[in-house]
């Protein structure tokens, strides 16, 4: 299985190892667009074999968000005929399923040409050590809509994917199937402690622009510290183990779903 996967980097030390650590196992080659890292996430990126490092444009001046938006939707087109599925992710941002390999090869059987992944505010109370595999040692999380993501597809089979900017939602055109029941997850990784959040949505709000701020877009760096703690308590509170054994995240998730909205898309079981 051929899995190519686009990212972008700013500043990214902390978070490459839990990233590679995840994403080796099935993903074949990384395209990573950095935004001006000037901490280890150069040498990091060029220390590992399958990963190609290009350089994040500003093709819309005053918006890295709208820049962003541009840049998800037309860089995974140079997978076509070269891939089976392409990822379009952020470095804090997992993508899991308990046999993802498996479940991608019957996906392509059953004809299964994108997979939107059911989103959780993954919480803990403080950055986890180097080596930890995150998606078995930090399993609480809160669904959470806005990471209803549309992160995995198959190039070859969509023309367009036409995302919202920050990726939280899409109508994309195409031969669109997705599975009958959602298995996959995006466990998103930002919440680890609230010093590394505080410190993290400071450096993002560094990057906005002048539209960003006149549109909204990229709000949650910019809000005082003071509501980034009440936001964190409140989704500790509410947090699952989403890992719970016999936990159906199809039947139990209660975030809407843009994809299951009439007319997005066509089902096919997957077995």
């Amino acid at each position: 299985m051929r899995v190519h996967l686009y990212t972008q980097s700013l500043n990214e030390e902390a978070q490459l190892g839990f990233f590679f650590r995840h994403y080796d196992p099935w993903v074949e080659r990384y395209i990573v667009y950095d935004d001006g890292s000037t901490d280890g996430t150069l040498d990091i990126l060029a220390r590992h074999g399958r990963v190609e490092v290009r350089r994040f444009r500003r093709v819309v001046p005053d918006s890295f968000v709208a820049s962003a938006q541009r840049l998800h939707d037309t860089a995974w087109k140079e997978s076509r005929g070269r891939a089976d599925w392409v990822v379009i992710t952020a470095i804090d941002e997992h993508l899991h399923h308990p046999d993802l390999p498996g479940y991608l090869a019957r996906c392509q059987a059953a004809g299964v040409s994108m997979v939107p992944a059911l989103g959780y505010q993954m919480v803990a109370t403080e950055f986890p050590p180097p080596d930890t595999t995150l998606c078995q040692a930090l399993t609480w999380g809160t669904a959470f809509k806005g990471m209803n993501k549309l992160s995995l597809f198959a190039p070859d089979r969509l023309r367009e994917t036409r995302f919202a900017p920050g990726r939280h939602a899409a109508t994309p055109t195409g031969d669109l199937v997705c599975p009958e029941r959602d298995e996959l997850l995006l466990l998103h990784y930002k919440y680890l402690g609230l010093d590394y959040l505080v410190r993290r949505q400071a450096m993002l709000s560094a990057g906005l622009g002048a539209r960003d701020m006149e549109r909204g877009w990229g709000r949650q760096y910019t809000l005082p510290e003071a509501e980034n703690a009440t936001r964190f308590e409140r989704l500790r509170k509410r947090a699952i183990d989403t890992a719970a054994p016999g936990l159906d995240h199809h039947d139990w998730n209660p975030t809407p779903r843009w994809w299951r909205e009439e007319g997005v898309c066509r089902f096919a079981p997957v077995a």
